[in-house]
């Protein structure tokens, strides 16, 4: 402990981090410096800085990172139609590598030895916090302090609280609230009732849309405008990538679109029950398919379908800074250069519709050869005699010889 002067520690103002903030300052005697970051969580984060002020903090970074962490790392996670285990849009995993990217640069800005997060020892968080920071600063040094106290339950932590004078907005005997993590992409939901999954989320939970039933009763029709497989324009205004998720969500929001709730497989080994609302991912994501059906290569698509689990994976399991990670981002942005055009979809109770795409510059769609009509020679129907004879060919020799 001796070892570490300095510690820069990811700091939200909330209970867990500000009891971590003290016990460091108490534990380890080092002098501890905050960053705090603005993903777009809705919430204020200037709050934070009055806080850390009050326990004595000099050195506090509170960041606006929204536009950065849209445009490079939402953005280039759904050029390739990123789900994990058929699911969930990763809104969580994603907002990890870019806190472990800053929490290094604020480490090597201000002299600090160790880095320090909130993330419990059952979680994933920890995994992508610290896989993060070691491949950016491979000698940092790490503080989990859930890993380390005695401090076990949210009890022990509000009486902690309460014995060092560290001002908390939970006070006893109040219900603790769902264990939650917001940015731009997403909301999700763990803990209390979810612990049971045969449990039905109460509909007070969710915070950003409304339930498809209450959902208006005439659609919403929207355009989006893609460019290199990115959207920059909704219903032809030009936005930054920032912008496009918060206008997004508040429209999908209102139409009831992007809830979820799903059992899921933790990388540390546990299965997890969590609900999460995505309204602007799950818009994103019907969207760039869409562009996709009609602008890129057939066997290029199939390809990108094929590495997508595994390209999931390992953001979900925290691996967006290892070079196989690197190495797939360079294949997948190589083949959105073709994925131009507009989609029109339509927003209806809880539903993305697909209704219209059209690519001026790079569709390879071809009305001509595609149409039901007279063609005109274009495609010569005699030679899918051949085309299927051929492939059949391996099937035919083997059923030949099992009928001897």
């Amino acid at each position: 402990m001796s070892e570490i002067n300095k510690v820069v520690l990811a700091y939200s103002g909330g209970l867990d981090t500000s009891v971590i903030l003290k016990w460091l300052q108490d534990v380890y005697a080092c002098e501890v410096v905050t960053f705090t970051a603005d993903l777009g969580q809705g919430e204020e984060v200037e709050p934070a800085r009055a806080k850390a002020q009050a326990l004595g903090i000099k050195e506090i970074y509170i960041d606006d990172l929204r536009e950065e962490f849209a445009r490079d790392f939402v953005f280039p996670m759904f050029r390739a139609n990123t789900v994990y285990e058929g699911e969930y849009l990763l809104g969580t995993s994603i907002a990890r590598p870019l806190i472990a990217k800053r929490l290094i640069e604020i480490a090597n800005q201000t002299g600090a030895e160790a880095i320090a997060h909130g993330a419990t020892g059952k979680g994933n968080d920890q995994v992508r916090f610290e896989l993060g920071a070691y491949a950016l600063r491979p000698d940092i040094k790490v503080i989990a302090p859930w890993r380390e106290w005695a401090l076990t339950s949210r009890q022990t932590l509000l009486d902690y609280a309460e014995k060092h004078g560290i001002a908390v907005e939970m006070k006893h005997g109040k219900t603790s609230p769902y264990s939650m993590d917001a940015n731009l992409l997403h909301i999700s939901y763990e803990g209390r009732v979810l612990e049971d999954p045969w449990a039905e989320p109460e509909e007070a939970m969710w915070r950003w849309t409304v339930s498809p039933e209450a959902a208006p009763d005439n659609a919403t029709y929207i355009e989006l405008t893609f460019q290199g497989g990115d959207v920059v324009a909704i219903n032809d205004e030009p936005h930054s990538p920032a912008e496009v998720l918060a206008k997004l969500n508040t429209i999908a929001g209102e139409n009831g679109i992007g809830r979820l709730d799903i059992v899921e497989n933790r990388y540390v080994g546990m299965k997890s029950r969590g609900c999460y609302e995505t309204p602007a991912g799950t818009v994103l994501l019907k969207a760039h398919r869409a562009i996709e059906s009609l602008t890129l290569d057939r066997e290029v698509a199939h390809l990108k379908d094929e590495l997508m689990p595994r390209y999931a994976s390992l953001i979900y399991n925290g691996y967006w800074w290892s070079p196989e990670r690197v190495m797939l981002q360079t294949m997948i942005d190589a083949s959105q250069h073709s994925v131009n055009g507009k989609v029109r979809l339509k927003l209806y109770k809880g539903n993305v519709i697909v209704v219209g795409r059209v690519s001026h510059t790079d569709s390879l769609f071809d009305e001509s050869i595609a149409t039901f009509e007279d063609d005109g020679g274009a495609y010569n129907q005699k030679d899918a005699e051949g085309f299927i004879k051929l492939n059949a060919l391996r099937m035919r020799i083997a059923a030949a010889k099992q009928a001897k």
